[in-house]
C-alpha cells in the first residue's frame, strides 16, 4: 500500500480512507473515491494547487481526459480550459519516484500536437517544469511558473 510523502506542493486537507487494506483519495472534481496510487497523490496536489493558488475554476479543469494520437488511445492526466472553452495548459504527473527526463517532455510534447495549448507543465510533486509555447516562430521557452488564471 503507497503510504503518502510530503511534496514539493502545498499541503492539503485530503479524504482519504481505507478499504481492504487499500487507500483511496476522494478526487473532488470527478466526485469518486480513486485509489491512492503515487501519481494520483502528485496529480491530486497539483490539482488543488491550480485551484487554491492560481485560482483556475473547478468547471475548467478536465482530469484523465482521453484523446487519440496515431490511432492509439491515449489519457491526459491534466487539461485546463480557458474561460473561452479553449485548450490552455496541459499537464502531465509522475510519480515522485519517476525522473522528469526527455522521455516525460517527449510524451507531453506528443499529447500537445492533438490539443495545441498555450502552456505546458510536467511535474513529478518534486520539481515542476513549466513551458510557453510560442506558435508563431514555432518554439517554446521556460517559465519560472503557471500563470494565474484570468478570465480572458
Amino acid at each position: 500500500m503507497f503510504k503518502p510523502e510530503p511534496l514539493n506542493l502545498p499541503p492539503y486537507p485530503f479524504k482519504l480512507t481505507k478499504k481492504d487494506d487499500q487507500l483511496f483519495i476522494f478526487d473532488e472534481l470527478r466526485k469518486k473515491d480513486l485509489v491512492l496510487t503515487p501519481e494520483e497523490w502528485v496529480r491530486q496536489h497539483f490539482i488543488q494547487y491550480l485551484i487554491l493558488h492560481k485560482k483556475y475554476p473547478k468547471s475548467l479543469i478536465k482530469v484523465e481526459g482521453g484523446l487519440k494520437l496515431n490511432k492509439l488511445q491515449k489519457r491526459t492526466d491534466i487539461l485546463v480550459f480557458s474561460s473561452r472553452g479553449k485548450a490552455d495548459v496541459l499537464i502531465e504527473c509522475k510519480a515522485s519516484s519517476v525522473k522528469i527526463d526527455q522521455k516525460v517532455f517527449d510524451q507531453i510534447a506528443r499529447y500537445n500536437m492533438i490539443h495545441k495549448v498555450n502552456y505546458l507543465a510536467v511535474t513529478n510533486g518534486q520539481q515542476h517544469y513549466y513551458c510557453k509555447i510560442d506558435y508563431e516562430s514555432n518554439s517554446y521557452f521556460f517559465i519560472s511558473e503557471l500563470p494565474a488564471y484570468q478570465s480572458v
